[in-house]
């Protein structure tokens, strides 16, 4: 039996939730993926201060808008949810390495998986919350 017969398909209400969830998720990486790309220059401070070199900033850029686009595609989302998960955990470390709050990619990785969770079977399935 494949998960996608198993697992009924979500309400409109779970669906919308996890639709306006997810574009929370997208808009909280676009502008940081955005300024990346153009070298914004509190990015620049910003890198400087957690120890990247300069060098890699663009390519972080990328990286951040490729997993988001992969998240917004509904036959990639579990893919960019991973990926995600997996750059949110870099934002974790470099963060607790200089001493600062690291709440806020937890937060956003929270609205991630919760956004996939209301808006794809399959992760219910593989996720399930039981009452």
């Amino acid at each position: 039996m494949s998960i996608e017969s198993s697992t009924p398909t979500p309400s409109k209400a779970m669906l919308w939730g996890g639709r306006v969830m997810t574009a929370l998720a997208a808009f909280s990486f676009l502008p940081s993926a955005y300024m990346k790309l153009t070298s914004d220059p509190k990015v620049v401070e910003g890198m400087t201060k957690f120890g990247w070199p300069l060098g890699v900033v663009f390519n972080l850029g990328i990286v951040e808008l490729t997993c988001v686009i992969l998240y917004l595609i509904p036959r990639t989302s579990v893919l960019g949810a991973i990926l995600l998960t997996g750059y949110l955990g870099g934002a974790i470390a470099t963060h607790v390495r200089v001493g600062d709050a690291f709440i806020v990619p937890i937060i956003i990785g929270v609205f991630v998986w919760g956004a996939l969770w209301l808006r794809c079977a399959r992760v219910r399935a593989l996720i399930p919350i039981k009452s």
